[in-house]
């Protein structure tokens, strides 16, 4: 946790001491100003995790219960990851079955778990890939899947993907980063729901699948 945290915040501290000695619009002004600014964004995403688990652990997380269309929801969660997607010239492709209808779910952390499936889908999966995004109704619920030709998980780590702090090894968090916090939010966020998540893959180097299931009936605030 420690080193997570130190990192992204040891190069803000580096980059912002450098700025002071090179000229403003040069090569290493730009390098430093992007630099500063994709590690701000790794620092507030880590902090934002640990206080959602600090929200969990306690039993603090509230949903704002609403009639949402979950289309939008997907197709907001979509449009914020698009252009990390195409950054690595990932193929993002989505299907959003109209028939789906509305239903009631809180929008702004039913995008945040639609966004944490996306944004690892995009971390793990290596450039030129593909990432489907696919909405359908099953008998009554719903069924989002997020599908990545990524890495892949060993078919004896699939049972701790949703435990909290868990990565495949340490070796996945030193090349990827992250706390391993994401999935376990995604899972409770859903299971506030009245739903479930799951995960599919046939080993390492083989994609995954991340399955989210939602009722359409009213759900429990």
């Amino acid at each position: 946790l420690s080193h997570e945290l130190r990192t992204p915040l040891n190069a803000i501290l580096g980059w912002a001491t450098l700025l002071k000695r090179v000229p403003v619009g040069g090569a290493d002004h730009t390098r430093g100003h992007d630099t500063i600014e994709r590690n701000a964004r790794v620092q507030s995403q880590i902090i934002g995790d640990l206080l959602d688990m600090s929200r969990i652990i306690s039993g603090k997380v509230q949903l704002d219960v609403q009639p949402i269309d979950l289309q939008e929801v997907i197709s907001a969660a979509v449009d914020a990851v698009r252009p990390s997607a195409e950054a690595k010239n990932l193929r993002l492709r989505v299907m959003l079955d109209a028939k789906a209808g509305r239903m009631r779910g809180d929008p702004n952390r039913l995008q945040q778990v639609f966004w944490n499936l996306l944004t690892n889908a995009v971390k793990f999966t290596a450039s030129g890939g593909r990432i489907d995004v696919v909405l359908e109704r099953v008998n009554s619920h719903v069924e989002v899947s997020v599908e990545d030709s990524g890495i892949g998980i060993r078919p004896e780590f699939l049972a701790f993907v949703f435990d909290r702090f868990r990565q495949a090894d340490a070796s996945t968090t030193r090349r990827y980063g992250g706390l391993g916090l994401g999935l376990s939010i995604v899972k409770h966020l859903v299971e506030l729901h009245g739903g479930s998540a799951r995960v599919k893959s046939a080993g390492e180097g083989q994609g995954s699948t991340f399955i989210v299931a939602l009722p359409i009936s009213v759900m429990r605030d």
